[in-house]
């Protein structure tokens, strides 16, 4: 049976399907995301205002934190894995909230470059990969 024009899906988003390549590249450039986020926490903590010790344990504490949160909520594989609109929410806080810390401890310019990526990342997660 010959295949029609009709038969055919050549939006954006039928490139991005889970077993397409299109989608395994988008969603390594998502967890690439929450990796810089973990950055961006210990970058922020390590340039706190304080003394060296409260530096240090912000700079180790703040992704600490993050990540014990990510696990329990908002990680793919985690038992009370929070469900859309719910996770992208926490997932804009997130990002967003770790994007004002840097930007308070003075690092404005990454910082806004960060929140633009990470929450464009977030919303376009939702699009392109909806069971990601």
């Amino acid at each position: 049976m010959p295949v029609t024009a009709d038969d055919r899906d050549t939006s954006a988003r039928a490139q991005f399907t889970s077993a397409g390549p299109g989608a395994a590249a988008f969603l390594a450039f998502r967890f690439a995301v929450e990796l810089v986020t973990v950055a961006v926490l210990a970058w922020t903590g390590a340039s706190a205002g304080g003394g060296l010790a409260v530096r240090i344990i912000l700079a180790i504490g703040l992704p600490v934190v993050l990540m014990v949160i990510w696990g329990a909520v908002m990680a793919p594989t985690a038992r009370r894995r929070l469900r859309d609109p719910a996770r992208l929410v926490a997932e804009l806080v997130i990002f967003l909230g770790s994007a004002a810390g840097l930007a308070a401890t003075g690092h404005v310019l990454p910082a806004v470059i960060y929140a633009v990526v990470a929450a464009g990342a977030a919303v376009v997660t939702r699009w392109l990969t909806p069971d990601a």
